[in-house]
């Protein structure tokens, strides 16, 4: 079902004067999608990592050239997410960097198969360094993604971004951006994600004031744009509370710790049980 602007906020705001937060969804399959929406997810968004990471990759796998990201996004819709979903808004992570694309075009045939939002994944915001710098100067960079989200707004998408900095939060409110995600990095736990202790990852400690920082910024340009948080040491819906009870952040939007968490989990005990089954008649050999 394909859903306005104003719907998907309509939505959002009636679970927000509940007293419920915000829950996105990362769904790498259609039986992710299918029961993330059982759980009661508000959204369920398709990135191309989502198909990496439910086949056993890290997520971070979704920025480098195996695939068309947004190939990958229009098939994982069409065929596996968008025909068993059955209210809930769809969202598209889109690459708006994508120099072989005509944007306006591809958003267009996005709305036309279903898709409610646009969010902008893959990201070079999760890039950082020299490799950054020069993408940014050979017209790859970040304000690509910006200018995707402004045309995404303009044709009447919800939209709901990933930012990384206050200044990135602020160029995204400024294109029209409904929702902000605070991306605190890569997230951790598992069996492919960032160690949560000694590793890279940031601490948990540390995520509140950098998730209010990105808010405020937002804020400064439009006051009703919504914080929700994402990643990095943010993996269990403890780590979400702590976030959402010393910021302004209404929600929380997961994809490692929606479906592939969950599934590593399910799945290793369940075939644990199974396999510890008394054998009461063992054949003769």
């Amino acid at each position: 079902m394909r859903y306005t602007r104003e719907q998907v906020l309509d939505r959002l705001h009636a679970q927000l004067r509940q007293g419920r937060p915000i829950i996105g969804a990362g769904a790498g399959t259609g039986i992710s999608a299918k029961f993330a929406e059982a759980g009661g997810a508000d959204l369920i968004i398709i990135y191309n990592s989502g198909r990496y990471r439910m086949a056993g990759h890290g997520s971070l796998a979704g920025l480098l050239a195996f695939g068309d990201a947004n190939q990958i996004v229009y098939e994982m819709g069409e065929r596996e997410v968008l025909p068993v979903v059955k209210e809930v808004p769809v969202i598209a992570g889109v690459n708006g960097t994508d120099p072989l694309r005509q944007m306006p075009h591809f958003l267009k045939r996005l709305d036309d198969l279903g898709f409610s939002g646009i969010n902008n994944f893959p990201t070079v915001g999760l890039i950082d360094g020299r490799f950054r710098a020069e993408l940014e100067a050979t017209n790859l960079g970040f304000y690509r993604e910006v200018e995707m989200i402004r045309l995404a707004h303009e044709l009447g998408f919800f939209t709901i971004v990933y930012v990384f900095t206050p200044e990135e939060s602020a160029q995204m409110a400024r294109a029209g951006a409904d929702v902000v995600i605070a991306h605190m990095g890569l997230t951790v736990g598992g069996s492919i994600g960032l160690a949560r202790e000694g590793g890279v990852a940031m601490r948990l400690e540390e995520a509140p004031a950098k998730v209010q920082a990105i808010g405020e910024a937002a804020w400064a340009v439009n006051k009703d744009v919504l914080l929700v948080s994402h990643g990095g040491p943010i993996a269990t819906p403890e780590d979400a509370a702590y976030v959402q009870e010393r910021t302004g952040a209404v929600g929380f939007i997961g994809a490692s710790s929606m479906e592939r968490l969950p599934v590593e989990t399910a799945i290793t005990e369940t075939v644990r049980r199974f396999k510890s089954i008394p054998l009461r008649h063992a054949p003769a050999r």
